[in-house]
């Protein structure tokens, strides 16, 4: 499905590479059957404005849009699991079905990060692809409506991805669950979590103990190889790899 592929690369760190192709890219939506019409128009019409504004303001946004809270985060399993030591387990999981699938991480990402896991569906045969992403419909729907309340652009790319899979079940109480929320992104938001953070390594210093604590990493070249150690370019746009450098 090569629309997953283009929807892996626009929610991927904004690169000069991705705004160098936009012809590479609209048509990899042209031609993706699974697409609605208005699916098709609006991956279209967000491809446009993305790609028509300054490469280094987009890159501003999308930090300011998934890295500055949890809320937003590109990472499934912060959503499922948050600080949890299930999310470890979960994300070794998710390892070992990329590998019994073909595929082994070519990056450093962590395996559960969006555009990564929509990397991996895009090389799979689409029935599977779908049944994954009804597996995380939930997740996609939430990130939908966080990001409509916050009237960001980005919130139509998950727009699309549920347009791919089965309604979401008790859609009005993530409506609401989204209304009740604090934002994490204001500047008083991320001074507490950086406080909170202070007071648990302090803690951890004077136990003479450490713990891993969630990273999102902003690796290189985002994309999965064959076991054999050959890349997997099957459906892919044309487009190069995404990388990000922030």
């Amino acid at each position: 499905m090569k629309s997953l592929k283009i929807i892996s690369l626009l929610l991927s760190y904004p690169s000069p590479e991705l705004f160098a192709e936009p012809a590479a890219l609209q048509r990899g939506v042209i031609e993706d059957p699974a697409l609605s019409e208005m699916a098709r128009q609006q991956l279209l019409d967000f491809i446009t404005q993305l790609l028509s504004r300054d490469c280094l303001d987009a890159q501003e946004d999308y930090v300011a849009t998934f890295d500055k809270g949890r809320y937003t985060s590109l990472l499934l399993f912060e959503h499922v699991h948050g600080e949890s030591r299930d999310r470890g387990q979960a994300m070794v999981e998710m390892i070992n079905i990329y590998q019994q699938n073909g595929y082994q991480l070519a990056t450093r990402e962590l395996p559960d990060f969006i555009p990564l896991f929509l990397e991996f569906l895009s090389c799979c045969e689409p029935a599977m692809a779908i049944e994954w992403l009804n597996e995380v419909n939930h997740i996609l729907a939430l990130l939908e409506e966080r990001l409509t309340q916050r009237d960001s652009p980005y919130a139509v790319l998950f727009t699309v991805l549920l347009s791919l899979v089965s309604e979401v079940e008790n859609r009005s109480d993530i409506t609401k669950q989204v209304a009740a929320e604090k934002r994490d992104d204001t500047m008083e938001a991320i001074d507490k979590v950086w406080e909170e953070e202070a007071v648990r390594f302090g803690d951890q210093m004077a136990g003479g103990t450490c713990s891993p604590t969630s990273t999102m990493g902003h690796n290189d070249d985002l994309n999965i190889v064959l076991l054999d150690g050959s890349t997997n370019t099957e459906h892919q746009p044309g487009v190069g790899n995404s990388s990000r450098e922030h």
